[in-house]
C-alpha cells in the first residue's frame, strides 16, 4: 500500500464519479455510509470490495465528524465521490475543516495483551489495510483524502 501527499499526477477519474453531499455531523456518515452501499450494489461491486469501501469510509467520517471544524468552529461540511480509477475504484473523501493529512499519521502500537489494549486510534491501520493507496491534497480551504481499492481483474 502506498501512502502520500499529493502525488504527481493526482489519479484520475475514468469517468465522471459518483457524488453526493451530505452535509455534516453524524446523520452525514449515516446517509453516506447508505449512500456508499446502495452504490456498491449498483455498480455489482464485489461484496469484500463493498466492506472494504463501506468500512474505511466509515472511519474516514467519523475521524472528520469528531475532529474536523471549518472557519469558526462549526462541524465541517462533508463531499464523496467514489468511481473508477485505472486499476481500481477510488473513494474521495473532502471536508472544509483545517489541514490533517491522515497519510503522515502514524498508527498506534499494537496491543501485546487484552489488558494493555485501549480502543479508539487504529482506524488508519484498518484504511490502510484495506486499501491499495491512500493520497492526500489540501486545496484552497479543503482537504481531499483519495482512497484507493483494488479491483479484482485490475492490471495493475
Amino acid at each position: 500500500m502506498t501512502v502520500g501527499t499529493t502525488p504527481e499526477p493526482w489519479p484520475v477519474w475514468q469517468q465522471a464519479p459518483h457524488e453526493f453531499a451530505p452535509d455534516s455531523g453524524a446523520q452525514a456518515v449515516a446517509a453516506s455510509l447508505a449512500w456508499l452501499e446502495a452504490l456498491c450494489e449498483q455498480l455489482d461491486l464485489p461484496a469484500q470490495l463493498g466492506f472494504a469501501v463501506g468500512l474505511c469510509a466509515d472511519e474516514a467520517l467519523a475521524n472528520v465528524t469528531a475532529n474536523a471544524r471549518a472557519p469558526g468552529g462549526a462541524p465541517a461540511q462533508v463531499w464523496l465521490a467514489f468511481g473508477r480509477l485505472e486499476g481500481g475504484m477510488g473513494l474521495l473523501v473532502a471536508d472544509d475543516g483545517a489541514p490533517f493529512d491522515p497519510t503522515h499519521k502514524a498508527s498506534p502500537e499494537l496491543a501485546a495483551s487484552l489488558e494493555e489494549a485501549v480502543p479508539g486510534g487504529h482506524g488508519l491501520r484498518l484504511m490502510r489495510h484495506y486499501t491499495r493507496a491512500m493520497h492526500y491534497r489540501r486545496l484552497p480551504e479543503r482537504n481531499e483524502l483519495l482512497l484507493v481499492f483494488a479491483l479484482q481483474g485490475s492490471a495493475d
